[in-house]
């Protein structure tokens, strides 16, 4: 079944996220007045839930509620009280809840189940809230509900504070408590806000705050405290058509401090932001090298340099083949053309526009494809069958191991690098695949790879040259495309005509901070760093 065909019908121009707010009174909605372990006003407080007031962990006035969960009966964890409605307005219900232990998360109850908790949240107060609009005079249900999710072990305690609308107030109150950076996110979703998900990462890769579970057509506010340092905010759609437009007005606008961190509506399955908080905005640039690292090769050119640099490079510490995965998750992203922080893929990445598709790191990766746009995969593009297939270090050397589209990747074969005279297939971004140029003195099918990564690709064949100095010589026979590129010696390595152009590919294609940014990345990961990044100019005093 299409999209469209499930799709529900879109509201009237009284949206939800247009209509103002209209007062709806929660009964002691601050949990201020108690009697006993029961706070006043709240008619359900279910079996399976245990009250008391707390004045240690509380969001605002002096007291908050302390739930705790003795059962994982989803039917027997309400605390409810009933309101009235006016047809035709608006009301802004939102809570604040605090988990401490992350095995339960708490559902807004306005009229029927709404948004969740984020269990994930530890120690810090959130934000769920839910604009309903009355359809007629009515007493409603509102409050939470408490479900257990993985990790629950049979007894667990949240907290919660500042249900509104009370009384007197319009608006949830601020936080209280983050001494760190307050991150907001104003989210409005489209008609199918269950498809849609967030997270933050920190520079580690590992989720800090999350969201999820949410109702169509609605506005919602997650909040979230963060120490000073780098993140990445994403959001998905599991349909993979964005949040806006066709099936209404979705938005999102992740803020902190009145400054934009991030925001958007259109996207198709996903969408990812960096950015920084605390004093963190002109992060030192990586060292080129380590100090003295290449004092051995000085004065020296030649052969003579390139095996003083294979002196310098060898025996690195290889991470092995599964670890790249990790390695592209931390420093393969595109922080240089978009700066989406999605998975940079050279065989699809479009330097000077919109990129065709984008891969998000992890979940993107191969698996299995049929067509461009399937997934991302580990590209050699020193192809491994002519180092012998799995033989280590070279299979999980990430010096010349790329981020790319696996069907393009399987369309490259082990085919050589080349300039293409007549294409046979050419990828989103323009690589291609097909008969040699006349141009370059050789005849055979080549793959080419876009100019913006020419110089990239020609600096991991020299590193190829060089790290493996000892036993390249060996592999010249390995398969015929490795007899066309190379000419069975360990000093020049390579046939004339690869020299030529890879040397022309080198000049053309500068070093760029993206290589010297994952340079020093692939230097922590493994040890060795190519030197020909570093210094660009050892190349035309060796070759």
């Amino acid at each position: 079944m299409s999209h469209g065909a499930y799709r529900k019908l879109i509201l009237s121009s009284a949206m939800l996220a247009t209509a103002l707010p209209c007062m709806a009174s929660i009964n002691n909605g601050d949990f201020e007045n108690w009697s006993s372990n029961s706070p006043n006003g709240w008619s359900t407080i279910d079996s399976g839930i245990t009250l008391s007031a707390s004045n240690t962990i509380v969001n605002s006035g002096a007291l908050a509620a302390k739930v705790v969960v003795n059962t994982a009966s989803q039917s027997n964890t309400d605390l409810l009280q009933e309101v009235t409605v006016e047809a035709g307005k608006s009301y802004l219900f939102s809570s604040w809840v605090y988990h401490t232990e992350g095995g339960i998360k708490a559902r807004l109850i306005a009229d029927g189940y709404q948004g969740y908790s984020n269990p994930a949240l530890l120690n810090q107060w959130q934000q769920i809230s839910y604009t309903y609009t009355a359809t007629s005079n009515a007493t409603i249900t509102v409050g939470l509900r408490f479900y257990d999710v993985s990790g629950f072990d049979g007894s667990e305690t949240i907290y919660v504070d500042s249900f509104t609308p009370g009384a007197s107030d319009t608006t949830p109150p601020p936080p209280v408590g983050c001494a760190d950076n307050t991150v907001n996110l104003a989210l409005t979703t489209d008609n199918y806000g269950e498809e849609t998900s967030w997270q933050i990462t920190n520079a580690q890769g590992t989720a800090v705050a999350s969201g999820g579970s949410y109702s169509g057509n609605n506005s919602y506010t997650e909040q979230a405290c963060l120490v000073d340092g780098d993140y990445t905010f994403s959001i998905f759609d599991s349909y993979g058509d964005g949040i806006c437009c066709s099936f209404g007005n979705g938005s999102y606008a992740l803020t902190s401090a009145q400054t934009t961190l991030a925001n958007g509506s259109s996207f198709q399955s996903s969408e990812a932001t960096p950015f920084i908080l605390g004093d963190n905005t002109n992060p030192e640039t990586p060292p080129s090298e380590p100090t003295g690292y290449y004092v051995t090769a000085q004065g020296l050119t030649g052969y003579t340099l390139k095996t003083a640099l294979y002196n310098i490079i060898k025996g690195h510490n290889s991470q092995g083949y599964s670890a790249i995965w990790s390695f592209y998750d931390l420093a393969s992203r595109d922080k240089y053309f978009e700066n989406d922080n999605s998975i940079l893929d050279r065989y699809s990445e479009n330097p000077t526009g919109q990129d065709s598709y984008n891969y998000v790191a992890v979940s993107d990766q191969c698996g299995t494809y049929n067509s461009e746009a399937d997934c991302y995969n580990r590209e050699h593009s020193f192809p491994k069958s002519w180092f012998g297939g799995t033989n280590e270090p070279m299979n999980s050397d990430v010096h010349h191991i790329f981020a790319t589209d696996g069907y393009v990747n399987s369309k490259r074969s082990n085919y050589p690098f080349g300039e293409v005279g007549s294409a046979s297939f050419t990828s989103s971004n323009g690589s291609k695949l097909g008969s040699a140029a006349s141009s370059i003195n050789y005849s055979g099918t080549v793959f080419e790879p876009i100019d913006e990564f020419k110089g990239d690709f020609a600096r991991a064949y020299f590193y190829m040259a060089t790290r493996y100095e000892n036993v390249i010589g060996t592999w010249q026979n390995n398969t015929t495309a490795s007899n066309a590129v190379l000419n069975g010696s360990s000093n020049q390595v390579f046939e004339n005509w690869v020299v030529t152009m890879l040397v022309n590919w080198h000049n053309d294609d500068p070093v760029s901070q993206l290589e010297l940014d994952r340079n020093q990345a692939a230097y922590e990961h493994q040890g060795n760093r190519n030197p020909y990044i570093d210094h660009p100019e050892f190349v035309e005093m060796i070759w």
